[in-house]
């Protein structure tokens, strides 16, 4: 989440013909011809670039920072699942160059041919991640060779500590926070409040699977009938399956919910902007959350990979990094920005896990198409209440 450095060197000898001596000696051998340095690449694409990401997901005046040093109109598009974002590379010809692809879906991708290798000397500031966080990605990108990190937090349970406490009525907290969306007990009282789920299988299967004691990303279809039994216990309890995760909670709609770590954290800060008093928190169960990683990739079909280029390598810059964590919550894996991020930041351990906590988290991993089938046909049936 390798410094490269490219020095270019010319030297060419001066060479001048000023007349013929009168009593010349022997010729020496002519001078090999010296190569010319050769031009330097021109950007001739056209000044635009297309990015298609997920909401929320990017510090206010970014892109306008980046138009007005490059000149390049950027057209920021943007997609609720990487389910959606799937369908569009599937169809081919998606008017992209940037997309931003969680890595349980980013391996297929690849293997697919929907996203094209990058070129990593042009990327100078690649030397700012962490290669803590280079090497988690290779389960989904072995070698590095496709994708760099966007962003990264987990899934996990937020909550509106106040709301909840008020709906337990005296019952503590579970030590597991996956207990207040998939145990009874505790489903039963938060519903009053309201309990929500992302709606996307890939984020709310592979939690359950990890709650039963499964692999979150199992391949064995049994196991997706296993955790679908679990839900069915829970469903009348669940309110909404949320695209709007951020707004659901901070307006109240939900006091509970499994969604992304950066996105309870945003949805704390807007929450106070908007003068409510609530505590909203994400919360880091004892079994341990699932990771995810939000990647940059430049798709198959891209139309300006120089602008692209151009963009990726801004973003890498330590105090944009830095920005991203300070203002959305989320960490980018720059290891070069933390002198730059707020000190209320950096201590957040629920943006920079602390190691120990670290070691208990579900890395991301990827799906066979048995098993995407098997977890489809999980969800849709615990969201149709079957």
């Amino acid at each position: 989440m390798k410094k490269l450095a490219l020095v270019l060197a010319a030297s060419a000898a001066m060479l001048a013909a000023c007349g013929k001596k009168e009593e010349p000696v022997v010729a020496a051998p002519a001078p090999a011809p010296v190569a010319a340095a050769p031009a330097a690449a021109v950007n001739t694409e056209e000044k635009v670039l297309n990015i298609y990401n997920w909401p929320d997901y990017i510090p206010e005046g970014m892109v306008a920072a980046f138009e007005k040093e490059s000149g390049i109109k950027v057209n920021y598009d943007t997609f609720e699942t990487n389910e959606a974002l799937q369908a569009k590379l599937v169809a081919g010809n998606t008017g992209y160059d940037i997309v931003v692809p969680g890595t349980v879906f980013a391996k297929s991708q690849i293997e697919g041919g929907l996203l094209q290798p990058l070129d990593k000397a042009r990327i100078k500031n690649l030397a700012n991640l962490d290669p803590a966080l280079m090497a988690t990605m290779t389960k989904a990108d072995p070698g590095n060779k496709y994708l760099l990190p966007w962003g990264w937090s987990f899934t996990t349970v937020g909550i509106n500590k106040t709301k909840v406490e008020k709906a337990l009525a005296g019952m503590p907290l579970p030590e597991n926070a996956w207990d207040l969306v998939f145990d009874p007990q505790y489903t039963a009282k938060l519903k009053s409040c309201g309990i929500a789920f992302l709606d996307s299988p890939t984020e709310i299967l592979p939690a359950a699977l990890h709650y039963i004691g499964k692999d979150a990303y199992s391949n064995n279809v049994e196991d997706y009938k296993a955790a679908a039994a679990m839900l069915a216990k829970v469903r009348k309890d669940v309110r909404m399956f949320s695209s709007t995760m951020i707004d659901d909670i901070a307006g109240g709609k939900a006091c509970a919910a499994i969604g992304w770590g950066g996105d309870i954290n945003i949805a704390a800060g807007r929450a106070k902007e908007n003068g409510s008093k609530d505590v909203i928190e994400a919360l880091l169960p004892s079994t341990g959350a699932l990771i995810f990683i939000d990647s940059i990739a430049l798709t198959k079909d891209a139309k300006h990979p120089n602008n692209a280029y151009a963009f990726i390598d801004f973003y890498l810059r330590p105090e944009n990094a830095a920005r991203m964590a300070n203002e959305m919550t989320y960490n980018t894996g720059n290891k070069n920005a933390m002198d730059e991020v707020k000190p209320e930041i950096a201590s957040n351990k629920t943006i920079f896990v602390d190691p120990d906590y670290m070691a208990k988290m579900v890395p991301p991993s990827s799906f066979t198409s048995e098993a995407r089938a098997a977890l489809a046909n999980a969800y849709n049936a615990f969201k149709k209440g079957k």
